[in-house]
C-alpha cells in the first residue's frame, strides 16, 4: 500500500478514551490548555486550514450555532496546523469569536495525539470530538476533507449529555 493512502486512514481516538491534555496558542501571546476547561463539555473541531472554503463554511456555521452550544454548557475549540497569526486574521475577517488554536510547534502534534493528522498533506484532518465534563471522549468522528459535517452530530451528543447531567 502506498504511504499516501495509509496516511489518509485516520484513526481518531475512540469514545471512552481519556482526552489527551494539550496547551496550544490561541493568539501569538496567549495559550489555552484543555485541562483549564474541565467541568464542562468541550467540542474539539479539527480542520485543515482556516481560509480553505469548506473549513470557512464549517467555522462560520459553528459561530451561528455557538449560542445553542453554550446553552448546553459546551465550549467550542477549533484546531488546525495554521499559525496563530493566520487564525487571528481569519477570525477577524469571518467574525469567529470562539478560540482557534494553532497546532504548532511542532506542526500537528495535538492532531497526531488525537489520530487526525494527515501526514501526506502535512495538515490536520477534518474531525469532531466531544469531551464530557470529566475529560472522557464521548464522541469522535473523522469526515471527508470536502464535507462540512454540520451540527447534527454535535447537537445530538450535547443534548444527550445535558439530559444525563440534569
Amino acid at each position: 500500500m502506498e504511504a499516501s493512502v495509509m496516511d489518509d486512514d485516520l484513526l481518531p481516538l475512540p469514545a471512552g478514551t481519556v482526552a489527551p491534555d494539550f496547551r496550544l496558542r490561541q493568539t501569538p501571546w496567549l495559550t489555552l490548555s484543555l485541562h483549564r476547561l474541565a467541568g464542562h463539555p468541550i467540542i474539539l473541531m479539527f480542520f485543515p486550514t482556516a481560509f480553505e472554503p469548506v473549513s470557512r463554511e464549517q467555522l462560520t456555521l459553528y459561530q451561528e450555532y455557538l449560542p445553542q452550544f453554550e446553552k448546553l454548557h459546551a465550549q467550542m475549540l477549533g484546531i488546525s496546523a495554521d499559525c496563530a497569526w493566520c487564525h487571528e486574521a481569519f477570525s477577524r475577517k469571518a467574525g469567529i469569536t470562539f478560540p482557534l488554536l494553532a497546532d504548532t510547534p511542532p506542526r500537528g502534534r495535538v492532531s497526531q495525539l488525537y489520530g487526525v493528522y494527515r501526514q501526506s498533506e502535512d495538515a490536520t484532518g477534518r474531525a469532531l470530538f466531544v469531551i464530557d465534563s470529566s475529560g472522557i471522549i464521548c464522541f469522535s468522528k473523522v469526515y471527508p476533507e470536502l464535507l462540512n459535517p454540520g451540527v447534527g452530530d454535535l447537537l445530538t451528543v450535547l443534548e444527550s449529555l445535558h439530559a444525563h447531567n440534569s
